[in-house]
């Protein structure tokens, strides 16, 4: 993978698992989110690490300890019937940001995603991150002006499942 002075990716391992959910929590807290996770350390290994993985996660580590990752995951373009690559999350902790990290963690996914032949790779921002929004478009992503996400979850999941 990636290997600088400064840090070095590679694949999560399952050791990894309470710095991974520590670093979501801080992304949580970042974007003013934190009521809303659910994450463990448990739920997390069987997504990433279990019989059926859903997921994948790569580990930025600098100064000998995990400062950042990114979280993805396949999903399927009917349009390309291609297969494509979403980052579901991407953190790196405030003290390790302008080395690179963030950098590298997108074009790691990036050519991993042609390595898999994928029509895409995509990723959601909130709006008022100008600065992710500057960054993103500094690497050369187009943000989908005309694109909402819809989501339903929890309680409305359940009536959402049962609507007839």
């Amino acid at each position: 993978m990636n290997d600088t002075t400064d840090f070095t990716l590679r694949p999560a391992q399952p050791h990894d698992l309470p710095a991974v959910v520590a670093l979501i929590r801080e992304l949580a807290e970042f974007e003013h989110l934190a009521h809303l996770v659910r994450t463990t350390e448990a739920a997390l290994d069987k997504h990433l690490f279990g019989a059926k993985p859903v997921a994948e996660a790569v580990v930025a580590e600098a100064d000998g300890e995990v400062v950042g990752f990114a979280l993805y995951f396949t999903n399927f373009s009917t349009f390309l019937a291609q297969p494509g690559l979403y980052l579901e999350d991407l953190y790196v902790q405030p003290a390790f940001r302008g080395r690179g990290i963030g950098r590298a963690l997108l074009s790691h996914l990036g050519a991993l995603a042609l390595e898999r032949d994928c029509g895409r790779f995509e990723w959601s921002v909130l709006d008022w991150n100008e600065n992710a929004i500057r960054f993103y478009q500094g690497m050369g992503a187009t943000v989908m002006p005309d694109w909402r996400i819809c989501r339903v979850a929890g309680e409305a999941l359940q009536r959402f499942a049962r609507a007839t």
